[in-house]
């Protein structure tokens, strides 16, 4: 991502309403599917970003922090350090190692994002299980993909190829599925204009529309576990590293 795009999470995501919402559905999904025998996870944060899911994860076992970008890395250091559990890592060390992996909207920045699947297979332990969340159709493929460095959107179909050679599926679904229509409509209208719009809903909203997105978007985690959403926003997969034979 651009810079000045990883600094507007820095300043955005502690009350975003996107952000927050994201972050107890996923929460709300690992206390759910995520098998942990009651042993402390060693969890990889891959992609760290703005570290917006560091402290949640924190609450379930050790995290590793993985952020490629350096100076992003530093301040993610400084901001999470005094956390005993939280761990930073250059480099994603040895095979069989994690028991759970968190990509929360990263591997739409990759180009081979085969790979990264293949790597996250090698470097989970036998039982390990992996996270994904990334953005849904390629049709709202707008100026803010652009600006975020996304290679692609997804969908359900595109997902489950991408990752069947290496994991079985516990859940995929789409998700942001109540706010669908809206936000489907903002992005066509700013599309159609060709108006750069990313500044305006990275921003955090006034007070009063922060908590209702928020409500309304959070409210999924009550659904996610029982449902799979026939459309979104978004898209969550939950799999464990298949088996060897």
């Amino acid at each position: 991502m651009e810079r000045e795009v990883y600094f507007r999470h820095l300043q955005n995501e502690s009350n975003h309403w996107w952000f927050r919402a994201r972050g107890e559905i996923i929460s709300a999904m690992i206390k759910k599917n995520i098998s942990s025998n009651d042993k402390k996870l060693k969890i990889l944060d891959f992609g760290s970003g703005s570290g917006t899911n560091i402290e949640m994860l924190s609450n379930l076992g050790d995290v590793y922090v993985y952020e490629k970008n350096k100076e992003i890395f530093n301040i993610l250091k400084l901001k999470y350090g005094k956390f005993r559990n939280v761990k930073f890592i250059e480099n994603l060390g040895k095979e069989n190692f994690f028991d759970l992996i968190l990509a929360a909207d990263v591997i739409e920045h990759i180009k081979n994002d085969f790979e990264t699947i293949e790597n996250f297979y090698n470097i989970l332990n036998t039982k390990g299980q992996l996270i994904l969340t990334v953005p849904a159709y390629d049709f709202l493929m707008s100026k803010k993909d652009e600006v975020l460095q996304h290679y692609r959107r997804y969908n359900k179909k595109s997902l489950q190829k991408l990752i069947t050679k290496y994991f079985d599926e516990i859940k995929v679904s789409y998700f942001n599925f109540f706010l669908f229509i809206p936000i489907a409509l903002v992005i066509i209208f700013f599309k159609l204009f060709n108006m750069d719009f990313i500044d305006k809903v990275e921003k955090k909203p006034n007070e009063l529309t922060n908590v209702i997105l928020h409500r309304i978007f959070s409210f999924e985690k009550y659904f996610l576990n029982f449902l799979n959403f026939p459309f979104g926003v978004s898209i969550i997969a939950i799999l464990k590293k298949k088996q060897n034979d």
